[in-house]
């Protein structure tokens, strides 16, 4: 493994969606007030909600709503999260072209989240990268319980890759392997990164990275030091998959930027501003965020000092 790391990386803000989503439901200014304070960030990339079962996430159900109120972000890519084919048209429908598609690769994490095998899931990979293209949009296939699933246990290597190649050869732009329940370490993200890019030559791979057990930083390391480019995380540290016991939060921003910038490895985002969107997701949310550079503070930046008597 390459100890050389890449000059920058490209961030996807992902807290209004993953980090919401295991919320109680919060008003709609509240999130447009998360979304202008995370704009003020620098980063370019943001998943800003799901068409899923407003049932099953009622703190997603809003995602017409929000698609709605984009146009005062220009400078920003966004995109959404769909299970299927339904919510894939209602997302282009509301105005959001750019589409994450979910795939579970395993059955049994696939069937709790989207009532239908992995199988069934792949099948229909090439109708929703189809209506992304048609609607001048881009389809990522994010390969969720990519290393471990809390069904079916340990995922072999060869399924996730066989699902990754199946899903480009059905027209997906990116892949994004997705620790759902975080449990990979960074021997196991090299591992199956490498194996997805043999398998997808010249496809984008990039990582989805969950802290539940504490390595999630670690990884972080491990897959720019293999190249990869193309890292999601959340303000605050929040998220979790409702649909995969003991889930719990993302990668924190904060701490990503913290961590990559202090290694020479450039963001665009401005850590402050991170801290500054972190305090108003706390606001909105309504209790203590997990993320531990949020909890210390930033760096210690240098401060006169009174001498005593």
């Amino acid at each position: 493994m390459s100890t050389a790391l890449p000059a920058a990386v490209d961030l996807r803000e992902v807290g209004l969606r993953d980090g919401l989503q295991l919320e109680a439901p919060i008003p709609l200014e509240a999130k447009l007030e998360i979304l202008d304070a995370v704009a003020a960030t620098g980063v370019r990339r943001v998943e800003v909600t799901s068409f899923v079962s407003r049932s099953a996430v009622p703190a997603l159900a809003d995602a017409e709503q929000i698609v709605a109120e984009l146009d005062r972000w220009p400078g920003l890519e966004f995109s959404a999260l769909v299970a299927g084919l339904g919510g894939a048209r209602r997302a282009v429908a509301a105005g959001m072209p750019n589409l994450e598609y979910v795939i579970s690769v395993s059955d049994g994490h696939s069937l709790a989240n989207a009532r239908r095998t992995t199988e069934d899931a792949v099948a229909a990979t090439a109708d929703i990268a189809r209506l992304a293209h048609d609607a001048g949009g881009l389809c990522e296939a994010i390969l969720a319980v990519a290393w471990d699933c809390p069904f079916d246990g340990p995922i072999p290597i060869r399924r996730t890759v066989e699902v990754a190649r199946r899903a480009v050869g059905f027209g997906v732009d990116r892949l994004c392997l997705g620790d759902t329940i975080g449990t990979t370490v960074p021997g196991r993200l090299v591992t199956l990164v490498e194996a997805v890019r043999e398998a997808c030559p010249g496809v984008q791979v990039g990582v989805h990275l969950h802290n539940t057990r504490g390595s999630g930083l670690a990884c972080v390391l491990a897959a720019v030091q293999i190249g990869v480019t193309q890292i999601d995380a959340a303000v605050g540290g929040l998220g979790g998959c409702p649909f995969a016991p003991g889930a719990s939060g993302n990668i924190a921003t904060e701490e990503v930027v913290y961590l990559l910038e202090g290694s020479g490895v450039a963001t665009g985002l401005d850590l402050d501003r991170v801290l500054d969107a972190a305090a108003v997701v706390e606001r909105a949310v309504g209790h203590d965020l997990p993320s531990n550079l949020y909890r210390a503070g930033g760096p210690p930046r240098p401060r006169s000092v009174t001498p005593a008597g």
